[in-house]
């Protein structure tokens, strides 16, 4: 389609509505911005159901998908971004899946995420989990919605190849299998660069606030701590959770490096 489309004030309604996860729900989609995102998500199989383009970037065509050429104006008006991207997507919501059996912790490595409320950093988590092969979150209910736009956009992509699955996360933890281990980072846990760590198990997250909740507390029974070095009283109290998040996972990856 040619750079003369006119965005209706009904199809504009419905794009903002997106930021919400009730708008989401009725219209089912989901909106990434940006040339890298859309065509990492493309690529993973996430259907489009309208593709926008600037008619002035010289993109005609994206991985087969129709692309509708808007002029710079039309793709300004449905940004969530302070810089106009070239390309803007809306796909349509993947079906709901239950998540994976406990068992799948005593394979491998999952992260699971405690009440994080923030789109920012969750996205950033997810962009996290996917640098270091982590493809399974469970996160509990009042996790923010991974299909947020805030969250889509921090992923950069990531949402293509990391899984996360909605569930009461305590009622999860509760039927691990008796050997799997379950970590929690906490302020009066053990030192997580002295402890040993294994590839295996769950390494559970908790609130940007309030850290982990008492009820997931419960099913944890490996404790650790990421000291702060080089001040005896650091000016933050806490780490934020996306910083911790990637810290923690690169000591059990160093650990599997290290044999």
């Amino acid at each position: 389609m040619n750079g003369d489309y006119i965005l209706s004030k009904a199809r504009a309604k419905e794009f903002a509505s997106l930021d919400d996860a009730k708008g989401r729900e009725r219209s089912g989609m989901f909106v990434a911005e940006g040339r890298k995102c859309v065509e990492t998500l493309l690529q993973a199989g996430f259907r489009a159901r309208y593709l926008f383009a600037d008619s002035e970037s010289g993109i005609l065509e994206i991985s087969g998908c129709d692309t509708i050429l808007v002029k710079k104006g039309v793709l300004r008006q449905i940004t969530r971004l302070t810089a106009t991207p070239q390309i803007i997507a809306f796909f349509e919501l993947p079906e709901t899946t239950a998540p994976p059996a406990p068992d799948v912790a005593a394979n491998g490595l999952v992260l699971a995420l405690d009440r994080i409320q923030d789109p920012g950093n969750l996205g950033t988590i997810l962009r996290t989990c996917d640098w270091m092969g982590i493809r399974t979150v469970v996160a509990s209910v009042g996790t923010a919605d991974v299909f947020n736009p805030k969250v889509v956009q921090a992923s950069m992509g990531a949402i293509a190849s990391v899984s996360v699955y909605y569930t009461d996360l305590a009622e999860w933890l509760k039927r691990l299998p008796a050997e799997v281990p379950v970590f929690g980072t906490y302020l009066d846990g053990k030192n997580i660069y002295t402890e040993p760590l294994s590839g295996k198990g769950v390494l559970v997250m908790g609130n940007e606030g309030r850290g982990i909740s008492e009820e997931t507390t419960q099913y944890i029974n490996r404790k650790l701590y990421i000291p702060p070095f080089g001040v005896e009283a650091p000016a933050s109290e806490s780490l934020n959770v996306a910083t911790a998040t990637a810290i923690a996972l690169s000591q059990f990856r160093q650990r599997q490096f290290n044999g």
